[in-house]
């Protein structure tokens, strides 16, 4: 990669098209190559070509998409892994000891709570919850000399709630802990969590990044200079580079390749999103059967004041209830047409989902149980005319 390609001075995309990605020096092939190989020739014991050793510690495609994503996010080095929960456990891991505790967002995706509930507690990490658009309950969450994460999503999944990640970067850093950002719905075009003192970022890039709901991923960025003072001052990039080729659970050379190809468009996709969705917000605040809309591009929205700093738009994602509770959601969700049932989000194509019941599953009966009567859209990039048609049709007939 030359240097100039990931010069934070170049705009966007830009920097999606070209960091880290140099043509081929062997045929000047100008979109990077899938290294389909496990592991690679040495000249000699320990002569590297390129550093390339075995393809779980480094892969030339993967070199690719974690030197974007670093360029993306402002940040001192990136990493690609399998999934998005494979990114968020080994982060934890590499910051983490039994007997720590983290602070986790009272409205937060139910395989992260999961992760947290269910796997990290029986390895000694506890954790406490909190409302992340309160500062002071954040604040109050924070067990001085124990907390060595305060977790952050915003917006978060699925109640579109907003983060300060300035203001809580200001009170993580106090209480001498890393402040994580998970950045998945606003992506890195709509968001810059490190620009505005995050000290981690990582995404599913299973979602927007890829774009295209035909890939599994995650990424992870850390932010210039961050040290782990817990761990004897050692380099946060460091430690999560250790862990990743550790655990093994890395981004194989296609899936990274595909993600690469859908950072490409990324800028372009999202504005659509964001323009469907905000004519997607304006058709249900008019339906009879929805009693709320909840999108931080919204006005009278708790966090958009917030949202509006540091977002560069509103995104492609929003949450609304109906009349008749739980059972008119459900039914909702199964007479659209064009609207595909289904989990994840991000794709080109318009999601709905009934979260009580599928993707926060997981956290019901607990403090992070969602109202039964949400239904969760991720909007896509069709025409939004048989968008809202859909919509209405479905919410007359059930409403």
């Amino acid at each position: 990669m030359s240097d100039s390609s990931s010069d934070q001075t170049l705009g966007f995309s830009t920097r999606a098209l070209h960091a880290g990605q140099d043509p081929d020096p062997t045929t000047g092939a100008v979109v990077t190559p899938i290294y389909q190989t496990s592991t690679y020739k040495q000249d000699g014991i320990g002569g590297f070509r390129g550093g390339y050793e075995y393809s779980r510690s480094a892969n030339p495609t993967r070199t690719a998409l974690e030197t974007g994503f670093a360029a993306l996010e402002g940040g001192e080095r990136g990493f690609a892994f399998a999934s998005g929960l494979a990114a968020e456990d080994t982060v934890l891991r590499a910051l983490l000891s039994p007997g720590d505790h983290v602070v986790v967002p009272s409205d937060a995706y139910g395989g992260t709570y999961r992760l947290f509930n269910k796997v990290l507690k029986h390895w000694g990490v506890e954790h406490s919850i909190a409302a992340i658009a309160d500062n002071d309950a954040v604040r109050a969450a924070i067990q001085p000399g124990r907390t060595r994460v305060v977790w952050v999503e915003t917006p978060t999944n699925p109640m579109l709630g907003i983060a300060d990640i300035t203001a809580l970067a200001e009170i993580t850093h106090e209480a001498g802990a890393l402040l994580v950002v998970d950045n998945t719905f606003a992506s890195p075009y709509l968001q810059q969590p490190l620009a505005l003192g995050a000290d981690i970022v990582l995404h599913s890039t299973t979602k927007y990044c890829g774009g295209h709901s035909d890939v599994v991923g995650g990424a992870v960025v850390v932010a210039h200079g961050v040290t782990v003072p817990w761990f004897d001052g050692e380099s946060a990039s460091d430690r999560v580079a250790f862990h990743q080729n550790s655990m093994g659970a890395v981004a194989g050379p296609f899936d990274s390749w595909v993600v690469q190809r859908g950072l490409k468009t990324l800028a372009i996709r999202m504005e659509r999103h964001c323009d469907n969705a905000e004519k997607i917000v304006e058709f249900l605040q008019g339906h009879d059967g929805v009693t709320a809309v909840h999108y931080p591009g919204l006005p009278d929205h708790p966090g958009h004041e917030v949202a509006s700093r540091q977002m560069k738009r509103f995104g492609g994602m929003v949450a609304f209830r109906v009349k008749g509770g739980e059972d008119v959601a459900v039914k909702v969700c199964a007479e659209t047409q064009i609207w595909t049932l289904g989990e994840s989000l991000g794709g080109v194509e318009s999601l709905i989902e009934h979260p009580g019941r599928m993707t926060h599953a997981s956290v019901a009966g607990t403090e992070l149980e969602v109202p039964s009567d949400l239904i969760r859209l991720s909007v896509g990039i069709e025409d939004v005319e048989d968008l809202i048609a859909d919509l209405k049709q479905a919410l007359d007939r059930l409403t």
